[in-house]
């Protein structure tokens, strides 16, 4: 119960305060000098949804990289000028047609008005001094550069007025956004993929459903002829790598004979668009070389394991029968997505209402850089008739993030690493509680002394139920332990980052040591775990007790469990990337426009692997999900099996529970016939 309410408890505290202090809309939308939405509806900037800068040039402050806020004035507007034009140059022309004015406002400040003399246009900080032809990008106005003649230009012009008496030149222009640049081509690579999903998705859910009925197909086939299933995975995995194996020999091939490809990692840089890299020759050949060691591999596996693949064959056509007796096992997957989705999404809210929280602050920028209380914090309203802008006439009061001095925003930090936590220790309840509840009804099988006769109706929905209310706290408890361990790899997984420039060779030892101790941790509490939440299942202990008697129980047969787990993960994992190769290689044929005389792909692609990597990750999950249950089955017949051993002797009084033929082969004897009395 402990347990149980300390994760209601972090649950109750942290989504109140995040979704109270949270305003996803600063994510979705750029913010102007006075903090005020561009482009949010219900505001007076509703069809104003693009930032224009005052004066982009100075965008050169190294914030620019982490706020996006330059030390200019920044207001919304509805389009981008398309033409040069300075302040100076505006007032001259006004005073001839007032249409200029009408073209240059929109880039002014609310209620800003012509001025009529030479020293108020110079002194006048309502409109920026000077206006440069810009598209919109991400809601930006940014220059237009372009290229004429061989020559950077923005507008057919190489050298502009500033506005301010000074010709500048088009390089520098584009030195002051680079910085911007740089953050905005990421959101371009952002932008790009979220089309490639937006076309393909369709085709991706399509490719997922087929990995859904592939996987469900291999899983009731598994009850019939699971040994010629076996060589149908070990043969489709050798053919599926040794495809790829040509495909990236064929490319390699086709590269080298190209005198005009790209010779060497250096020709071509670092890139945002990932497909550049796979115009080397030497991208293929390392694929060529990786993936023919991955089938060297696996041929020697199949070779040495090939005794102990028969145990784990009978093993699976046990778990075949329970599976054929409890079919609802197979949709339990389907409950623990849905769970997994649950949780996923609670993290992904929670965490942009915790990036999005705090008040607007507003600091003193001076362009020019020789105001003393630059960076200090102001209040807009006031500013123009405070001490500081006396002191500083050319100082600004710009907003520049979100942030403040309260107690709860000083402590946002340690509360995404809170919420990251909860995740964790959700997601380990989830499987943790799928886990007892399969174990549980597979159990009720195993005791059955008569199949299925003595099997009770609905034994999945009783485990389940059993789980949720006695089971729980164990449960809990069981993944708080699992949650802490994997908060502390991703902690070093932090230092390793942080501290991968330090050149001290002990810090570095020690470093590497503690991930290896972790990693393995790791692997072995997620054993025992399981093998507790099977005895949970059977015996209704709490964690602790359940934990040891597993423990003691596999060390008395540790030899046969070195046996079954391992070589069941090497058959069920062949069965994974089967599916997965399987729905790969179809997506890599329809993707790649190779498969346009049966079907018809979208065109219109920037990186064809988007939605190819997404069909293959999912299809490799949707697999893992099924054949999960294979695996718990597995691995609850054979805990219960070890314990049917060391309670009954096969007699007539005290019938093993198990099958003959099974107890044959792991035992390496005749079992006695049940019926029969010694």
């Amino acid at each position: 119960c402990l347990q149980q309410l300390l994760l209601i408890e972090f649950l109750s505290f942290l989504i109140p305060a995040a979704w109270v202090y949270g305003d996803p809309r600063r994510m979705a939308y750029p913010t102007d000098s006075q903090g005020h939405f561009c482009g949010q509806k219900g505001t007076p900037n509703e069809n104003k949804s693009i930032l224009f800068y005052f004066n982009i040039l100075s965008c050169t402050n190294p914030s620019v990289m982490i706020t996006l806020q330059c030390p200019t004035t920044q207001i919304c507007v509805s389009k981008c000028p398309d033409k040069f034009l300075t302040y100076v140059k505006m007032q001259i022309l006004y005073k001839r047609d007032k249409r200029f004015w009408e073209d240059y406002s929109p880039f002014c400040k609310a209620g800003a008005k012509p001025v009529k003399s030479l020293p108020q246009v110079i002194l006048d900080d309502d409109c920026p001094a000077a206006v440069y032809p810009s598209k919109p990008f991400l809601q930006r106005c940014l220059p237009d550069f372009s290229f004429t003649n061989g020559s950077l230009t923005i507008g057919d012009h190489v050298l502009f007025e500033d506005g301010n008496g000074r010709m500048r030149n088009v390089t520098e222009l584009k030195d002051a956004v680079k910085q911007i640049n740089e953050i905005l081509n990421a959101r371009k690579l952002g932008l790009k993929v979220f089309q490639d999903y937006s076309l393909t998705w369709y085709w991706i859910l399509t490719g997922l459903v087929i990995a859904m009925f592939l996987s469900w197909i291999i899983v009731i086939l598994m009850r019939y002829i699971v040994g010629l299933l076996f060589w149908i995975f070990a043969i489709g995995v050798l053919g599926i790598i040794g495809y790829g194996i040509w495909h990236c020999y064929n490319e390699y091939d086709t590269l080298r004979k190209n005198p005009n490809a790209p010779q060497t990692l250096y020709d071509i840089g670092i890139q945002t668009d990932i497909t550049l890299y796979f115009r080397l020759k030497q991208i293929w050949f390392a694929f060529m070389i990786m993936l023919s060691i991955l089938e060297a591999i696996v041929v020697i596996l199949m070779i040495f394991l090939r005794k102990r693949i028969r145990v784990a064959i009978f093993l699976l056509q046990e778990g075949s029968k329970a599976i054929r007796y409890i079919p609802s096992t197979l949709f339990y997957p389907l409950l623990t997505f849905t769970l997994l989705s649950i949780c996923i999404s609670y993290w992904v809210v929670t965490a942009v209402f915790l990036a999005t929280s705090g008040i607007p602050v507003y600091k003193v920028i001076d362009p020019e850089g020789h105001c003393e209380h630059e960076n200090e914090t102001c209040n807009p309203e006031i500013f123009k008739t405070s001490a500081i802008a006396k002191a500083c006439p050319g100082a600004l009061c710009n907003f520049v993030s979100y942030g403040g001095q309260t107690l709860y925003e000083q402590y946002i930090p340690t509360f995404h690493a809170y919420n990251l936590f909860v995740l964790l220790w959700l997601i380990n309840f989830v499987i943790a509680l799928g886990q007892c509840s399969l174990a549980g009804a597979f159990a009720t099988y195993y005791w059955a002394m008569n199949k299925p006769k003595d099997i009770p109706p609905h034994p999945l929905f009783t485990a389940f139920g059993r789980a949720i209310r006695y089971h729980t706290g164990s449960l809990a408890f069981g993944s708080l332990i699992l949650a802490t361990i994997q908060i502390f790899k991703m902690f070093l997984e932090y230092l390793d980052r942080r501290l991968k420039h330090v050149h001290n060779k002990f810090l570095k030892l020690l470093q590497h040591c503690l991930k290896c101790c972790f990693w393995c941790l790791d692997k072995v509490i997620k054993f025992l775990n399981r093998n507790a939440y099977i005895m949970i299942a059977v015996y209704g202990k709490n964690f602790c007790r359940s934990t040891r008697d597993a423990f003691n129980l596999l060390m008395r047969n540790i030899l046969k469990v070195a046996v079954t787990d391992e070589v069941t993960f090497f058959v069920l994992f062949l069965g994974k990337i089967l599916v997965a190769g399987s729905i790969g290689v179809l997506g890599f044929l329809f993707f790649t426009q190779r498969m346009a005389m049966i079907v018809e792909a979208p065109r219109s692609l920037n990186y064809y692997w988007v939605p190819l990597l997404t069909v293959v990750l999912g299809s490799y999950l949707i697999a893992h999900g099924f054949f999960s249950v294979y695996a718990m089955c597995v691995e609850t017949i054979f805990l219960c099996f070890c314990e049917d051993l060391e309670r009954n002797d096969g007699s007539t009084e005290k019938p093993y529970f198990v099958a003959p033929k099974l107890h044959e082969i792991l035992i390496k004897k005749e079992l006695v016939p049940q019926k029969q009395k010694r």
